[in-house]
């Protein structure tokens, strides 16, 4: 049998979090909404893909890992199309409880972002991208 290689997309991001109630009631404030089949774990539609949210010490335990608990070397990212929308996407994290790690600003890379992490520690960068194309459904196109 021929196998046909990794396509390269994502389908779903889970993220490790002290208390799946806490951590969904912060999404849905961004505006998300939620669905748990069992109370365990809750998914978000994140436009083609799905953001679940489950309990650290179990994603640990099913992904083969020991957790030191510290960063995971990952930031997460929202596109938008305006340095305003960074900015009013910031302010509105900020009410939900997250804690702004960097304001949004001019970058180096000649775009405009900011920081805001959630109450579990996954940063999220929200940023404008002139280079990049953004759709009305909000995926993202490299040219």
């Amino acid at each position: 049998m021929v196998c046909k290689p990794m396509q390269p997309r994502i389908s779903l991001i889970t993220l490790g979090v002290a208390d799946v109630n806490r951590a969904r009631s912060f999404y849905e404030a961004l505006g998300w909404t939620g669905e748990s089949p069992d109370g365990d774990v809750v998914f978000f539609q994140a436009g083609q893909m799905i953001l679940a949210l489950w309990s650290r010490a179990k994603l640990a335990e099913d992904s083969a890992l020991d957790d030191g608990g510290g960063w995971g070397g990952i930031t997460l990212a929202h596109n938008v199309a305006s340095p305003d929308e960074v900015d009013a996407i910031l302010a509105q994290a900020a009410r939900a409880g997250a804690t702004i790690g960097r304001p949004g600003a001019t970058t180096f890379w000649g775009g405009y972002s900011g920081i805001f992490i959630d109450p579990d520690g996954h940063p999220w960068e929200v940023a404008h991208n002139p280079g990049w194309a953004l759709d009305d459904d909000g995926a993202v196109r490299l040219h």
